[in-house]
This record gives structure tokens, C-alpha cells and sequence, in this order.
């Protein structure tokens, strides 16, 4: 059974693929870390609600701007789909203990 490491390294070798796959973890990962994101910056403290909200929305484009600009700056898939991960599953574990 291959691991994820030699996964990922046997995805690299076919240079076709890897603008497919960059352009789908892009579109679906971005997308993904931006709604975490948004419902987790949704609970910062400010004046109201609706001003959070706000914040959160207007965070969010910049934070799936930087997932995108991330996963085609790096060398390899793998740094890419942990460029998604990490900040995936910081966002999910501010969700899980902060409500």
C-alpha cells in the first residue's frame, strides 16, 4: 500500500495532471478553507453581529486569494494540499472549541 508521500510523488511525474489537480484543490480546497474561515472569524468580538459578519466576509476573499496564489507557488502537490490542510484544520478546531 503506497503512502501519501509516495502518492503524491507518483502524481508529480505525470505533468499533465498536476495543473488539473492544482486547479481542482484551487477551486474546492480555496473554497473550503474560506467557509471554515468565514464561520470561524464570524465569533470575533466587535460592536455587533452584523459587523463581524462583515469582517468575516470581507476576510474571507483575501484568505482564499492566498490559498490560490499558495497552491501555484509551491514546487510540489503535497506542500500544496498541506498549504490547504493546516489552515483547514486550524480554522475547523476554532470552530469545534470556540462554540
Amino acid at each position: 500500500m503506497k503512502t501519501c508521500f509516495e502518492w503524491f510523488a507518483a502524481l508529480e511525474r505525470h505533468p499533465r495532471l498536476n495543473p488539473g489537480l492544482r486547479v481542482l484543490m484551487a477551486i474546492l480546497g480555496g473554497y473550503g478553507v474560506a467557509w471554515l474561515g468565514a464561520a470561524a472569524l464570524t465569533g470575533l468580538p466587535s460592536a455587533s453581529k452584523s459587523d463581524a459578519v462583515t469582517l468575516a466576509m470581507m476576510l474571507t476573499f483575501l484568505l482564499y486569494l492566498v490559498n490560490v496564489l499558495w497552491i501555484f507557488a509551491t514546487a510540489t502537490l503535497l506542500r500544496a494540499a498541506l498549504g490547504l490542510a493546516i489552515p483547514a484544520a486550524l480554522f475547523g478546531g476554532w470552530l469545534h472549541f470556540a462554540t
